[in-house]
């Protein structure tokens, strides 16, 4: 289930598409747990496209992954379903699609180059782990403390979204780079804020 903060791309891009589904959804068996589901089985399915050399399609199923993983915070509310669990559900849930959007991502952009594209990936994935991370581990802040700014730059709907364009225009190299810097410049500023927020507590 995304968080109360939606990101810009959430907010005026997937949202338009999501709430519409989770409404649809609202009148089928379906559990907002189901459609988590979903949404990382379609993050596999964009795995597999790029492990296949198929990056258009690999680009549009990860912002489809996105848009339904939106769909599952709305179908909760439209059923009275929400929960502390289902929230938690969802969060592993985005990990592990977000590990395999990458690791095909990367797949992708190293065919004909040079080894060095497996660091970027991998500085591309710890920088998206930790992205998580910091906004998970903040105390005695307000929730929102990195949703707002500068330091909000790197939110999973922003990620994602440069993901299926860099992907459309076929620049597998260029993505995996934008994401590993941009990830990793927005933890640096996240510890910034964090060092002058907290020192005085």
């Amino acid at each position: 289930m995304a968080s109360v903060y939606d990101g810009w791309v959430s907010r005026h891009v997937n949202r338009h598409v999501s709430r519409p589904m989770a409404r649809l959804l609202a009148r089928t068996p379906a559990t907002p747990n189901q459609v988590s589901v979903a949404a990382l089985l379609i993050a596999f399915g964009s795995m597999a496209a790029y492990f296949a050399g198929i990056g258009y399609a690999a680009g549009l199923l990860v912002q489809l992954s996105s848009i339904v993983d939106g769909a599952d915070g709305d179908l909760a509310r439209l059923t009275g379903k929400t929960s502390a669990f289902g929230g938690f559900f969802d969060s592993i849930l985005d990990r592990y699609a977000d590990a395999a959007i990458l690791l095909g991502l990367t797949y992708w952009a190293a065919d004909g180059a040079t080894s060095g594209i497996w660091i970027v990936g991998f500085a591309a994935m710890a920088g998206t782990f930790v992205i998580t991370y910091t906004r998970a581990r903040i105390d005695s802040v307000p929730s929102d403390f990195f949703d707002r700014g500068i330091t909000s730059l790197a939110s999973r709907d922003i990620r994602l979204m440069i993901v299926m364009i860099g992907s459309l225009v076929g620049q597998g190299l260029v993505t995996i780079s934008v994401i590993a810097v941009l990830t990793n410049v927005v933890v640096v500023l996240r510890l910034i804020r964090a060092r002058s927020e907290l020192s005085g507590q």
